[in-house]
């Protein structure tokens, strides 16, 4: 019935829209919002800039600390920065701690390469994601291999081996040969 209205509301770039009978609470939420649009005014903010910035941290990737992992009585969380490296098996991913622990979970790397922070974590393989912080070197002496503080070795796909060099050399001081 007030759809005219919301619409002419949403053209004039309102901040809110309320209706009646007025809720106390949204009411209060909308004199919250337009106290701070007014704040981000007089400190040269407008809200097209606010709505911008919002949009560029919600687009950068979720800094994520733990992983929640199936571990047979129910999850394991477990701290992403202990994840040395996870390798494909199947339809599984099996997860390499740095205690030495292994955690096999029932879903395909894609899923976890989607959800690692990007800046520590890179896919070397069709098979592998492996944490940066953890790679100890790397030699290309029969292909591109990374060796990891856990006592590992992980070959690179010559697909990869560029991101792989890429990304290796923003992540560390290290200037390497390509």
């Amino acid at each position: 019935a007030y759809d005219q209205y919301a619409l002419k509301a949403i053209k004039a770039n309102a901040l809110d829209y309320l209706l009646k009978p007025i809720d106390i609470d949204e009411l209060k939420e909308a004199v919250e919002k337009a106290d701070q649009y007014i704040s981000l005014k007089k400190n040269g903010i407008n809200r097209n800039e606010s709505l911008q910035n919002l949009a560029q941290q919600l687009q950068d990737k979720k800094e994520i600390r733990k992983i929640s992992l199936p571990n047979g009585q129910g999850y394991s969380l477990t701290s992403v920065s202990d994840i040395v490296h996870i390798a494909a098996d199947s339809n599984y991913s099996v997860f390499y701690l740095y205690n030495g622990e292994k955690i096999t979970v029932s879903k395909v790397l894609k899923e976890y390469e989607e959800i690692l922070p990007e800046h520590q974590f890179i896919r070397v393989h069709k098979s592998s994601i492996i944490n940066l912080d953890y790679v100890l070197d790397y030699n290309s002496r029969n292909g591109l291999e990374v060796s990891l503080k856990n006592g590992d070795r992980i070959a690179v796909s010559r697909r990869r081996a560029s991101d792989f060099l890429d990304k290796i050399k923003s992540y560390t001081s290290f200037e390497g040969e390509r």
